[in-house]
């Protein structure tokens, strides 16, 4: 066995420079080729078909990257790729006979389909024939009554033999042995058969041979030659001169398939000249193929009839040989030829040989999405199919020769306006009434971040009551994203700016998942009134999108400050008087009381009332411009001191208030008003803070005296305690006063200090003292009833000083 191999591919840029050659279409916007194999049948499994890594110049690694492989629908059970290897395998072994009958040639139909991107290559694999069947015939035997009267020439019609393998395979010739009386003759058909009959050469004699025995072999031209075998039995009968003889040597007959059985093809007839029983004729069909006898039948009076099941797709038309036989064993034979129509009874087959679950919505125009074909076993207009999908939808189908179609976009997509298409391709073929198929394909659209973040307005206005606490949420931002996932995953971003030189992150913070703003720090109306920052919306997408909003902050006025009186100034000590002359008329301006308010708006507004006064009758102060004047005339009688309490009151809830107290002099001189005020007593209130001070003072330093004085005392026990451990003996210390010093002008003064320098050891109970040198830039001052409690000190002072000196260790006083 041998394996021949063609390979051909031609792309369409050369199609007409090659049009002698077998040319291979570029299919849809990817590549596309052809490649013929041809192998002969009964290769076994695993068989190497051929290399289409090497014939489609294809790199192993991309069929493997590619996820290729092999659509053919049914041919799928023979053929298999091995993508490790970029080789066609048989799969299964292929019978020829099985797969294709007499059908030439015999081929394959496959396609390779490669992903990423998608590829297409078309393979024929045509299927030779091997001489592996024998010519048969369908009986074993064949007997034949003839009279011994027939007529030398006489013909007498044998069955053919078949043999399922085509060409020079099939039945090559036949043979008849022993050809005493009969010969063989065989003549070659229009349809490529041939026709087997037997010619009676020498005329029979009953009473010398009743029974007459031959051997009809078939021989095929294959190699090596096989051959079948068919005995003959002839019986001599006594005189029949007429043979049956047909109307028509070619009967032709039409049928439409899917005909009712019994549906009657024709009427065939035949006629012998003989008369009486000689002349009675009985048809039958002579065929050897089983299926045509399953499929027609032929009755005694000559009508053909349909008993069996007929399909153009698989029979477009038919031969069938009959015979007419008399009594006498005398025939003739003729053929019926059936034409079958085709009737629209297929619908269109679709199948899906790639399909993509997903694609991005930016995806470039005539993007191939799914790969079908369709198949109808129809002809003419019943096979000839139209494909179409549902309108409003961005996509399209291209189509091409040989059945095969692709789905392409052809505008663009948006998963924000339709994430998920349900895509119906539905195929109508052209007869009527016309059969179509549909098959529902879904589509999602993967999302690309191609939305930013979007705020409802380009800016906002917040407002915020001033001594908030720091933390307190003031506003939230939404921004939303049309995006999905990962790439409508909003964050907010504060941006860097400053508000008066401050970074704005020392005002506000943001949440950077929710968007809340909140204050980082107290708000005061009176310094800062409002501001301005921006928040970036940023989506999560790679590279990530973002869009800004500006927020502007109003903090709002609390009434939190009192008046401030500017007007009489209010001091501690002096005391300041307006004066109002006795012959002041109604409505005389004493004077006017002026105060603000830092606080705005109605929180500023301030009302002046008249809370005490020395003389109500005389005096009042506008509600609203603080203006104090006289309500009646002044009169002798009127008090030269007038002492007048102002109330200054804001309008803010709860209001605030500040007091001022003015004081008018009734009189017309000046002396007159400073022997009066000279009088004037304090202000009872500033002597009652005065005294509080004092007092406090005092237990202050008292507080301090005594817990000094504590501390001396412990610390001197202390001491006196430590020197009776260390020292237990009696030894007397004689102090030595200083020659200088004196009282002097009676005040006890010690006007220099002097240093000693003491030194002792244990064991010779030896001291010497040393005066120094006077330092007189120090002086204590002492009063005379301290003297004798100074020379007392002086002698402890020593005894302490050489208690503690021991192994010979000197230290300076």
């Amino acid at each position: 066995l041998f394996v021949f191999r063609s390979f051909h591919i031609q792309t369409l840029r050369n199609f007409r420079r090659t049009m002698a050659r077998q040319v291979t279409l570029i299919l849809f916007t990817f590549a596309l080729g052809q490649i013929s194999y041809s192998v002969p049948e009964e290769m076994p499994k695993g068989s190497v078909v051929g290399n289409i890594a090497i014939d489609l110049g294809l790199d192993v690694k991309r069929l493997q990257s590619g996820k290729a492989r092999i659509f053919a629908g049914e041919s799928a059970e023979y053929i298999e790729l091995s993508r490790e290897r970029g080789v066609l395998l048989v799969k299964e072994k292929i019978d020829r006979e099985l797969l294709c009958r007499q059908t030439t040639p015999c081929a394959l139909h496959l396609q390779v389909i490669l992903e990423k991107p998608m590829e297409l290559f078309r393979i024929t694999v045509e299927i030779t024939d091997i001489n592996d069947n024998s010519p048969s015939f369908k009986h074993g035997e064949k007997r034949f009554e003839i009279s011994e009267s027939a007529v030398t020439g006489s013909k007498f019609v044998l069955e053919k033999a078949v043999d399922l393998d085509i060409g020079r395979n099939g039945v090559k010739n036949y043979s008849l042995k022993p050809t005493d009386n009969f010969v063989l003759k065989v003549e070659n058909e229009a349809d490529g058969n041939k026709k087997v009959e037997m010619i009676l050469h020498k005329p029979l004699d009953r009473e010398k041979e009743e029974e007459i025995s031959l051997l009809l072999k078939a021989v095929d031209g294959g190699e090596p030659q096989m051959s079948g075998t068919v005995k003959i039995y002839v019986t001599v009968l006594d005189v029949n001169d007429n043979p049956p003889v047909f109307t028509q040597s070619v009967y032709k007959a039409t049928i439409a398939e899917n005909s009712q059985k019994g549906t009657t093809l024709t009427t065939v007839s035949a006629s012998d000249a003989d008369k009486g029983i000689n002349g009675k004729n009985s048809y039958a069909l002579s065929t050897s193929i089983d299926s045509l006898s399953d499929t027609f039948q032929i009755k005694e009076n000559g009508d053909v009839i349909l008993v069996g099941e007929i399909d153009f797709e698989r029979a477009k038309n038919y031969q069938i040989d009959i015979v007419a036989t008399d009594s006498g064993g005398l025939s003739d034979s003729s053929k019926i030829i059936v034409d079958v129509i085709d009737v629209n009874d297929n619908d269109p087959v679709i199948s899906i040989m790639s399909k993509s679950d997903f694609i991005l919505e930016d995806s470039p125009y005539n993007t191939v999405i799914v790969m079908f074909s369709v198949t109808d076993p129809d002809s003419s207009n019943n096979g000839r199919v139209n494909c179409r999908i549902n309108e409003n939808i961005p996509f399209a189908i291209k189509t091409s020769s040989n059945g095969f179609y692709t789905l392409i976009t052809d505008s663009e997509l948006d998963r924000e306006t339709v994430s998920e298409y349900n895509i119906m391709v539905t195929c109508s073929d052209g007869g009527i009434p016309s059969l179509s198929s549909s098959v529902s394909l879904t589509l999602q659209i993967s999302d690309v971040n191609d939305n930013a973040p979007a705020f409802e307005r380009n800016s906002y206005d917040a407002y915020i009551v001033e001594n908030n606490t720091p933390g307190v949420s003031i506003f939230t931002v939404k921004a939303t994203d049309a995006d999905w996932n990962h790439n409508a995953r909003v964050s907010y971003i504060l941006e860097d700016t400053s508000v008066n030189g401050v970074p704005i992150s020392s005002y506000v913070s943001v949440s950077a998942d929710s968007g809340v703003i909140h204050a980082v720090r107290s708000f005061d109306y009176e310094q800062i009134k409002d501001f301005y920052f921006h928040i970036k919306a940023q989506d999560g997408g790679s590279p990530p999108l973002s869009s800004n909003v500006t927020i502007k902050i109003l903090i709002r006025d609390q009434n939190d400050n009192p008046p401030q009186v500017l007007y009489p100034v209010q001091t501690g000590g002096s005391m300041v008087a307006e004066m109002v002359p006795r012959s002041a008329d109604v409505g005389y301006l004493v004077t006017k009381v002026v105060a603000v308010d830092v606080d705005s708006g109605q929180n500023a507004w301030l009302s002046y009332k008249l809370q005490k006064a020395t003389d109500r009758a005389l005096f009042e102060v506008g509600l609203q411009n603080g203006e104090i004047r006289t309500i009646r005339q002044v009169t002798d009688k009127d008090a030269v001191k007038q002492r007048l309490t102002v109330i200054v009151e804001d309008n803010g809830q709860p209001s605030r208030s500040a007091t001022v107290i003015v004081n008018v002099a009734v009189a017309d001189s000046f002396p007159e008003v400073l022997s009066e005020f000279s009088e004037f007593p304090h202000d009872k209130e500033y002597n009652d803070n005065l005294t509080f001070y004092l007092v406090l003072a005092l237990a202050v330093v008292s507080f301090l005296f005594i817990t000094c004085l504590v501390v001396i005392i412990s610390v001197k026990i202390y001491r006196w305690r430590q020197s009776r451990i260390l020292y237990h003996s009696s030894l007397p210390v004689i102090p030595y006063y200083p020659p200088r010093y004196s009282d002097t002008l009676g005040t006890g003064t010690l006007p220099h200090v002097y240093n000693y320098e003491v030194c002792r050891t244990t064991d010779s109970r030896k001291s010497d003292c040393k005066l120094g040198r006077a330092g007189s830039h120090n002086l204590l001052i002492m009063d005379s009833s301290t003297a004798g409690t100074m020379h007392n000190n002086i002698n402890s002072f020593f005894e302490e000083i050489l208690t503690k000196q021991t192994n010979n260790r000197c230290q300076s006083y």
